[in-house]
């Protein structure tokens, strides 16, 4: 999709985006590649945070480290009110943070298990391109 945008600098931000996430104790967090079979991204983020203080302040930290890596403000974020699965769209990669019952529960890793998943060196995000 990229809308002219440089691969490379899509998968740096939302592996900015995932740092950011990590680095607030998002758990397990992933970045997976779903530009061959969706039409409307080429990234999700995917990480949960422990309960509604940690989400809200994982999705914060989320947009600041992306906008740190030179990338855009999300187009939308929608369910930081109720904090159990925030979708912040950043129009050429998606941000998923679940509570862990709503993760356990969607199970969007696994509905996207043939998508390729990007390595992350959560110490240090590796540049992939």
């Amino acid at each position: 999709m990229h809308r002219g945008r440089d691969r490379s600098d899509l998968i740096s931000w939302a592996s900015a985006g995932a740092r950011a996430a990590h680095d607030h104790f998002g758990r397990d967090t992933l970045l997976i590649d779903v530009a061959d079979v969706l039409s409307v991204c080429d990234f999700f983020v995917i990480t949960s945070g422990a309960n509604r203080r940690q989400i809200k302040a994982i999705c914060d930290e989320v947009v600041e480290g992306v906008r740190a890596a030179g990338g855009p403000k999300p187009l939308s974020v929608e369910g930081l009110a109720g904090r159990s699965w925030v979708l912040m769209d950043f129009g050429d990669f998606v941000v998923h943070v679940f509570s862990e019952e709503d993760r356990a529960y969607y199970q969007l890793e696994r509905l996207w298990g043939d998508c390729p998943r990007l390595p992350l060196d959560l110490d240090v995000v590796a540049e992939t391109g």
